[in-house]
Order: C-alpha cells, then sequence, then structure tokens
C-alpha cells in the first residue's frame, strides 16, 4: 500500500521560512517525479512546485518563484519544500503528490494535479500578518 506522508506544517510570521518534508513509500517502483500544491481556505487546489526525480529538473508556480525550492533528499522517494519569506495568503494546507509514471513529466504536464497518482493528507501551514 502506497503511503504519502508530509510533515513541518505550522504557524509561522510573515517573512519568514519553514521546510516541509514528503516521504512516499510502498512504491514498487521508483518515482519519476514528486510535487506539491496547496489549497488556500475557500480556494481552489493549486500548483506550487515540482521535481523530475531522473534529471532534477523542477517547474515553479510564478507566485512562489525565487523564494520556495523542491529538493530531493538521500533517501528514495522523499522531497523537501523549503519555502522563504512566506506571506499571511499562502496559508493554505500544503499536499505532497507522486507522479503517475504512465504520464510524461515535462514543464507543462509536472502542473497538473491529474498527472499525479498518490496524494498525502496535507499538512497545513498557517502564515501570521
Amino acid at each position: 500500500q502506497v503511503k504519502v506522508v508530509e510533515s513541518g506544517g505550522g504557524l509561522v510570521q510573515g517573512g519568514d521560512s519553514r521546510r516541509l518534508s514528503c516521504a512516499a513509500s510502498g512504491l514498487t517502483t521508483s518515482t519519476g517525479s514528486m510535487g506539491w500544491f496547496r489549497q488556500g481556505p475557500g480556494k481552489e487546489r493549486e500548483f506550487v512546485a515540482s521535481i523530475s526525480w531522473r534529471g532534477g529538473s523542477t517547474v515553479y508556480a510564478d507566485s512562489v518563484k525565487g523564494r520556495i525550492a523542491i529538493s530531493k533528499a538521500n533517501a528514495r522517494n522523499t522531497v523537501y519544500l523549503q519555502m522563504n519569506s512566506l506571506k499571511p495568503e499562502e496559508t493554505a494546507v500544503y499536499y505532497c503528490a507522486v507522479w503517475n509514471i504512465a504520464r510524461f513529466w515535462e514543464s507543462v504536464s509536472a502542473t497538473q494535479s491529474k498527472n499525479y497518482r498518490y496524494w498525502g493528507q496535507g499538512t497545513q501551514v498557517t502564515v501570521s500578518s
């Protein structure tokens, strides 16, 4: 059984940093990619960042470029999301997702939630003003 677990959420002050972690277990093969999405109160789920496991290529939402970075851990199927200069409007539940290896990862497809097969339960990040 595949399990995706996020951690690292919590309450932070605006302008502060936070690092989220995500570990996927139970996968029979290495994932081609992992990504982060978020859903704020009253908002739709939106793409944040994604990383291709093989080449390490990354894709970011325009709103987070330069402030948020996704990276791979040495452990298999584990990724981080380093978030800097956080804004109150970025208060959201942050979800980690595992790529559907039947799909082709590239800069457009990586931003679409439909291309991810497994999802975590999410971790809440609250940014105070």
